[in-house]
This record gives structure tokens, sequence and C-alpha cells, in this order.
């Protein structure tokens, strides 16, 4: 494992230095062998992790390249971490996103373009109508939140931050889907919330937009954190 591991250090430092660039096509096999002083089989192992962790992509018949290196890309791991310490407690995470996506909400309050503010309050209006019916969609509704809430951290101005809150929701994502089934009146006060950050986006207000982002996810936080426990519903 150490021969294979600085194999993956020598590469990433390759990319690092410059020497491979984004969307680049590594050198054959056997060149690339012995540029790192490995075997080829070590090599092999070496892209192998590379590849899982989104830094290299093998094409079928046309050789190995690496990625585009975005920051979604390379953090979509987090989401798995995410979901995986379930006894780290939702709190913990969603605390980590409040802080967060407060931030994210008043850095996009002076940049979303007013076609996605418009966009935004369809997404709210299709989530009243579904939260209106007496057989409630809680999939769709929590679909419709995660779009809510991507689109406005989308315009933050930071990828890696955007990236970031965007993978934290793997842990939450579960949690708001239990929230819905078992206090009937989140879904409705989950809408309220979201309309009051909208009205703060649309009127271009950071300081009211970073209040009740924060607030909205204290809602979510406490709730998991209060006289219920949070289950996994799986």
């Amino acid at each position: 494992m150490g021969v294979i591991e600085t194999a993956i250090d020598t590469i990433k430092q390759m990319i690092i230095d410059g020497r491979l660039r984004p969307g680049q096509k590594l050198p054959v096999e056997k060149d690339l062998a012995e540029q790192l002083g490995v075997a080829r089989n070590t090599l092999r192992e070496a892209v192998r992790a590379l590849v899982a962790m989104r830094v290299l992509q093998t094409r079928q018949g046309d050789g190995t390249y690496v990625t585009s290196l975005s920051p979604g890309l390379l953090l979509d791991g987090m989401s798995f971490v995410a979901d995986i310490h379930l006894d780290a407690g939702a709190g913990q995470f969603l605390h980590v996103r409040r802080i967060l996506e407060a931030e994210a909400t008043a850095l996009a309050a002076t940049r979303i373009p007013d076609t996605d503010l418009t966009h935004l309050g369809d997404l709210l209006d299709h989530a009243e109508t579904i939260a209106a019916h007496t057989t409630i969609d809680h999939e769709k509704l929590v679909a419709l939140d995660q779009d809510f809430h991507a689109l406005i951290t989308s315009h933050c101005g930071n990828a890696v931050l955007a990236a970031v809150i965007h993978n934290m929701s793997g842990r939450t994502v579960r949690a708001r889907v239990w929230r819905g089934m078992s206090d009937p009146e989140a879904i409705h006060r989950t809408l309220r919330e979201h309309r009051a950050v909208h009205r703060a986006l649309l009127a271009r207000d950071p300081d009211r937009a970073r209040l009740h982002a924060a607030l909205h996810v204290l809602g979510v936080e406490e709730s998991l954190t209060g006289p219920h426990t949070y289950e996994n519903p799986r």
C-alpha cells in the first residue's frame, strides 16, 4: 500500500504543479509507470483510487484523463461522509450547514438574477400546492426543498462554498423527510421560512437573507435535537 500511496501522491503533485491539467490525457500506462518508477500493476491501483476520488476518469477504449477538478466534483464524497456518520448526530451537520448556508444566502442576495428569483417563487408555489393535498408527496417536497436551496447557494459567488453546502445535504435529506412525516406542521412551517428567505432575496437585503436562512436551518436543527430523536427511515 505504501508504494501505491506514493504513486497516488506523485500523480496528485503532477496535477498541482501543472504537469497534468484538467481534461488532459495521461501518458500511456507503460510510459507513466516508468516515469513514476513503479510497476504497472501499482500504477493501475493508483489510477483506480484516483478515479474513485474523481481526480481521474477512465474512458473505455480511449485512456485515462484528468477530470475537470471542479470543487463540486471533488467534494462529492462529502455527502457519503455526512450520511455514514450517523452517530455524530444530525444536529452537528445542521449546525455547520446553518453557519455556511446563512452566509451563502447573504452573498446570493446581491448576485442572484431576477429570472432565478422568479423561479424560486415558482418552486415555492409548487411546494404549497403539494402541501395542500390530503395525501402529501413528501419525497417531492424534499426534492423541491433541495432545488430551492441549491439554486440560492449556486449564486453565492464561491464555488467551494456552494459545493460544501450541497454535499452536506446528504445527511439532512432523510432528516427532512422524517421531520415532514412525524410533524405535519413542519411542512407549513418550512414553507413559511422559505417564503421569508425569498422575500429577503427579492428585497436584495443580505442581512435579512442571512438571518432568515439561519433561522430556517436552526428550526430544522432544533426539531431534531429537541424532544424527538432522529432515526434513519431506511
